[in-house]
């Protein structure tokens, strides 16, 4: 394997730290890096830092946010009491680009999984049963993935929200547009079935 300099080396390794960022990723980002003028190289170091400095957890819905509370906690125009749940919030420009949500949100940051030691009380649940316990909520959309940590997420939150008595309602799932039912798996077929609806 290549020696690099130790300034060179650090920065790869600091690059492979990032998600889906492997050793030759990391070298290929730290090259363009070096290659950069230095405006560029300042811009992205600034852009970091600024990040760090400036961006935080709303205290309400836990979204990222430069503002707390955050926008969608905050805008007159969106329905208050109804709340969306999802595992991360990069899931909220999901949800967004239908353009046919109008309620507000809640991020867990994560999904319940034992394998990888995350139970409720790492994810941010707590302030969601506090919201509802407040009276302020009429229903709770949990859209959680459709994998096994998020429909183990999902039961979890079913459970802990009933008991406050609001509706909780799951996301559909099934066959995507555009598909063969052919070539759905057995699991993706069932949640169709169940999802079904009347025409």
């Amino acid at each position: 394997m290549s020696k690099f300099a130790e300034p060179m080396s650090r920065l790869i390794d600091e690059l492979k730290k990032l998600p889906g960022v492997g050793a030759k990723s990391a070298q290929r980002l730290a090259f363009y890096i070096l290659r950069a003028s230095d405006d560029d190289a300042e811009a992205l170091a600034a852009a970091v830092r600024d990040v760090k400095a400036n961006l935080r957890l709303c205290s309400v819905c836990n979204n990222i946010t430069d503002v707390d509370p955050c926008v969608y906690c905050t805008s007159p125009t969106r329905n208050q009491r109804l709340v969306c749940v999802v595992e991360e919030p990069t899931n909220i420009a999901a949800i967004e680009k239908t353009k046919h949500f109008n309620g507000v949100f809640h991020v867990l940051h994560g999904a319940i999984s034992p394998l990888h030691g995350i139970g409720p009380e790492q994810l941010r649940i707590s302030n969601l049963v506090t919201r509802v316990d407040a009276g302020n909520v009429d229903e709770v959309i949990i859209a959680t993935n459709p994998t096994v940590e998020g429909e183990a997420t999902a039961t979890y939150l079913s459970q802990q929200l009933k008991r406050v008595g609001v509706k909780v309602t799951r996301i559909a799932m099934g066959i995507p547009v555009g598909s063969d039912i052919e070539y759905t798996d057995e699991i993706t077929m069932l949640k169709a079935m169940e999802g079904r609806r009347e025409l």
